[in-house]
Formats: structure tokens, C-alpha cells, sequence
């Protein structure tokens, strides 16, 4: 048997995955137990798990300003980016395909698979800020290609940095474009209302608001057709195919209520923590990305000039604080941070990136112990910078 460690004390990475919420636990416990069924059968049992099914998908709509038809529940959010984005080629001929330069790779990766099948692939650039300027010739060239249609996130899993979406949405649906939004990292911290907005779909994660891994949705305009990426027997509107997780979509309609309902509290409290936390950084000599910028009550991205953001990773875990150094879905592809190089940073200082993001759990005591912690770690490794710099001079 491989031997554990114990999981740091405090959790800091929220933006790569929220702990399970208590309440929702409990109302998914029946449903891995006693309560069972398929949703398509037609006796009891299946009828049951049909009903829950439903409720789930109201509560996530009524989330996220959506009608329950809209809401196609797929296994995650990575799913839901590549059942837009390959399901809108496969039913448009190939043309122009427009996503940020600072997309998750679930978006930007299928938007390069596409562009390997005839279509042309265009990354909207970002300002220093990391924010796609309505106004800025980037965009303006962009809706000027009359591309078939443009994926823009609500909020970037690193910076945490907040587009208008609502006005690009606006903009690319009068040049003719479906737009496309991940807001994965906004449902349950910003106020999000998909119909008002105007959009062809948007992307949203159960994880991410303390419900189940496993479990996500892509909102979907009725008008809008897609091609299905699983087929079989033509589950939600025949477009994902398959049985449905009745548990994990219980979960995610739970979570999607309870975060809503908490929204306006939490992000108060989220970001009177952060503007400590942030305060405590910059005094430290730490280079905060984007602050100037409107970003997620919750996120702080953040590097020391000459550390290593993974060895700090470290050395910060090793003292018992979970954070992330950038995105939990690219940490195979080590090296500096795309959001960053597309924000015009340094790559020796983006090599350096930490994030933090907090949750429901999060404590004005966590957030002083981490940055104790914290130049703790950073006086050390500059410390043993120093004496190893010594010793190759003599």
C-alpha cells in the first residue's frame, strides 16, 4: 500500500473544485441507495428517478436564469464546451470559429481540433487586464469576419477577471453569430441570467458550487441546432444520449439552488477577505494580475518575482494550505500560464503564478495564517536562492 499524506488543513483552491456541500450530500444519499430506477423506464421506480430528474433541472434553470427546457445536463463542463463547440461545426458548414485567447482548454482545444478539419480558428485577443474589449479593434475585426460563432468565458478560472459578456453576446448575435459562454466558474459568484443575455448556450459545472463531480449542462436555446457527441436512445432532447446519474443531478440541482441563494452574502463576505488577503501581498512585494480589472469575489492570482509558483505549490502544502498555481485541467502541460502570455505578462514572472480561491469554509483566520505562511515560504526559497548563487561563485 502506497502511504498518504494528510491533505492540507486549509483548502484554497476552490476554483478547481468546491467540497461537497453537507445538504447536498444528504439529499443525494437516497438516491445511492433505496432509491433507484431508470429515468426512461416507465414503472414506478422509473417514474420516480423521471421526477427528480426534473426537479434537478428546474432548480439549475431557475440558477442561472434559464427555462428547464433549456438546460441539457451532460457529465461536467468539459463536456458541455465540446457538445457546443462540435456540435455547432457539425451542423454548420465549415467557416469562421472566433473563442478568447484565454479560454479553459475545454474550449480551446475541440476550437483546434476544428480548425485541423477546415475551419478557421481565430483567438480573440485580451487587454493587459485580461479582458476582451467590446470596443477594441481585436473584437471589431473579429464580428467583422462573420464568424458562425464566438465562445467567450464569464469569468477566467486563473485571473478570475469578469467579461461583459451580455454586450459581447449582443454584439456577435447582430453580426450573426451564436455565442457560446462558459460560466463554469460564475454560477453561484455572479448573477447570471442566460436568457436576458441573449445566448445561443452556456456552460455550467456542478463541482464548482459544492455539488458532485460528474455532473454539468449546457444551457441551449431551443433555435439552436446541434449535433449530439453521444447518440443512442435520444436522452435530453437527443442530445446526450445515455442514462442518466440521477444521484450527480440531484446533487447538481441542490448545489445550483443553494449557491444562488447564498450569491449576494458570500460575495460580500468573499471580498472583504480578498482585499485582505491582496492588501497582504502586494505589502509583501507579491504582483497581483489583473487587479485593477472586475474579477470573481473570490480569486487572487498572484507571483513573486524570481520564485517558482509549483515550488511554492509545494512549500505552501508542506505547511498545510491547498492553493493552485493556474488551471487544475492543464497542470499536464507544465510551463507558463496561456492567460497569462495572453495578458502580455513576463513568462519569468508568469512561471511564478499562484492562485487562491475561496469558498463557503473560507475564514478571515485561514486567510492570515496562509499569508504568514506564505512569506514564510517565499523568505525561505529566496534564502536558499541566495546561498546556492554563493556557492556557484566560489
Amino acid at each position: 500500500m502506497i502511504a498518504m499524506s494528510a491533505p492540507a488543513a486549509v483548502y484554497l483552491d476552490w476554483n478547481a473544485t468546491a467540497p461537497l456541500d453537507p445538504a447536498v450530500r444528504e439529499a443525494m444519499l437516497p438516491w445511492l441507495g433505496e432509491n433507484f430506477g431508470n429515468a426512461s423506464s416507465l414503472h414506478a421506480h422509473g417514474r420516480r428517478a423521471r421526477t427528480a430528474i426534473e426537479a434537478a433541472r428546474e432548480q439549475v434553470a431557475a440558477a442561472a436564469g434559464a427555462q428547464p427546457g433549456e438546460v441539457i445536463f451532460t457529465s461536467g463542463g468539459s463536456e458541455a464546451n465540446n457538445l457546443f463547440i462540435k456540435g455547432a461545426a457539425a451542423a454548420r458548414a465549415p467557416g469562421v470559429l472566433a473563442v478568447s485567447a484565454i479560454e479553459h482548454p475545454c474550449v480551446l482545444e475541440p476550437a483546434r481540433q476544428l480548425a485541423r478539419q477546415g475551419w478557421t480558428l481565430r483567438e480573440i485577443a485580451v487587454t493587459a487586464a485580461g479582458k476582451v474589449d467590446p470596443a477594441g479593434d481585436d473584437w471589431r475585426e473579429t464580428l467583422a469576419l462573420r464568424p458562425a460563432f464566438v465562445s467567450v468565458m464569464a469569468a477566467n478560472n486563473e485571473t478570475g477577471v469578469v467579461q461583459d459578456v451580455a454586450a459581447l453576446a449582443a454584439e456577435a448575435r447582430a453580426a450573426g453569430a451564436w455565442f457560446h459562454c462558459d460560466a463554469a466558474q460564475a454560477l453561484g459568484r455572479l448573477a447570471l441570467d442566460f436568457r436576458a443575455a441573449g445566448m445561443a448556450a452556456m456552460t455550467l459545472s456542478a463541482h464548482k458550487i459544492g455539488g458532485p463531480a460528474g455532473a454539468g449542462a449546457l444551457l441551449l436555446d431551443r433555435r439552436v441546432d446541434l449535433a449530439p457527441l453521444i447518440a443512442g436512445g435520444g436522452q435530453e432532447r437527443g442530445l446526450r444520449s445515455g442514462t442518466e446519474n440521477v444521484a450527480a443531478l440531484v446533487g447538481f440541482g441542490v448545489a445550483a439552488e443553494r449557491a444562488a441563494a447564498r450569491r449576494a452574502e458570500e460575495a460580500a463576505r468573499l471580498m472583504a477577505l480578498r482585499g485582505e488577503c491582496e492588501a497582504r501581498l502586494v505589502a509583501a512585494g507579491a504582483t497581483v494580475f489583473a487587479r485593477e480589472a472586475p474579477r470573481l469575489p473570490n480569486t487572487v492570482y498572484f507571483a513573486f518575482a524570481g520564485i517558482d509558483g509549483d515550488t511554492l505549490a509545494g512549500r505552501l502544502d508542506q505547511a498545510g494550505f491547498a492553493c493552485g498555481s493556474g488551471s487544475a485541467c492543464s497542470s499536464a502541460h507544465p510551463g507558463a500560464s496561456h492567460v497569462l502570455r495572453a495578458m502580455g505578462i513576463e513568462p519569468a514572472l508568469a512561471r511564478g503564478a499562484l492562485r487562491v480561491s475561496m469558498g463557503r469554509d473560507t475564514n478571515a483566520a485561514a486567510i492570515a495564517a496562509f499569508c504568514t505562511a506564505l512569506a514564510r515560504a517565499v523568505a525561505a526559497l529566496r534564502n536558499l536562492a541566495a546561498v546556492s548563487g554563493m556557492a556557484a561563485i566560489t
